[in-house]
């Protein structure tokens, strides 16, 4: 199986903001590219599945999904990996942008949903996603890149350059659709 073109794919960004040394350090038979609107039907979601319940999603749901982050433009750059050979997602992650109003107007990138396939686990694909989103972040001009990890996840950030600081905190929504269905 050979992969799409990127030319031929609708993208959630542009693919030149993923810096060429990650392009560079995969192994030949991997990709690394924006999200496409038509990664559903690349294993996305059963990625994901590795970090969290991942309900049933129809097709065009997650194309609605997609449209509306892309309508978001400088905010949104979902990246994955894929396999050359099956044309399917072996690892994914988000960065999403926020813009402050401390900081002389600054940009802070927030890392999210860093995932990898477990049969592709212990390839430093993990780290080639952090790698290629610092990049992103660091390329749009943010003053810091954040992220939330487990306690077993520190050692993995720390490796990727991340130190820890401060605590997390978070409040669930109960009775919200979205978490009925997990």
């Amino acid at each position: 199986m050979t992969l799409t073109p990127e030319s031929e794919l609708d993208l959630l960004f542009n693919p030149s903001l993923i810096p060429q040394s990650v392009r560079d350090a995969l192994p030949s038979d991997l990709h690394i590219r924006p999200q496409a609107s038509s990664d559903h039907s690349r294993n996305h979601l059963p990625v994901l599945s590795v970090l969290s319940p991942t309900p049933a999603v129809a097709p065009a749901e997650y194309e609605r999904q997609f449209h509306a982050q892309r309508a978001c433009p400088d905010t949104y750059y979902t990246l994955v990996i894929i396999s050359r050979e099956t044309d399917q997602i072996v690892a994914t992650g988000t960065l999403f942008v926020e813009r402050k109003f401390l900081r002389g107007l600054g940009l802070v990138g927030h890392i999210e949903d860093i995932a990898v396939s477990t049969s592709q686990q212990g390839k430093k694909l993990g780290l080639r996603v952090i790698q290629a989103l610092v990049g992103i972040s660091e390329g749009r001009g943010c003053y810091k890149t954040i992220l939330n990890c487990s306690k077993d996840n520190i050692p993995f950030y720390e490796k990727c350059g991340f130190t820890l600081k401060e605590h997390e905190m978070a409040k669930y929504a109960k009775d919200t659709p979205q978490m009925q269905k997990l």
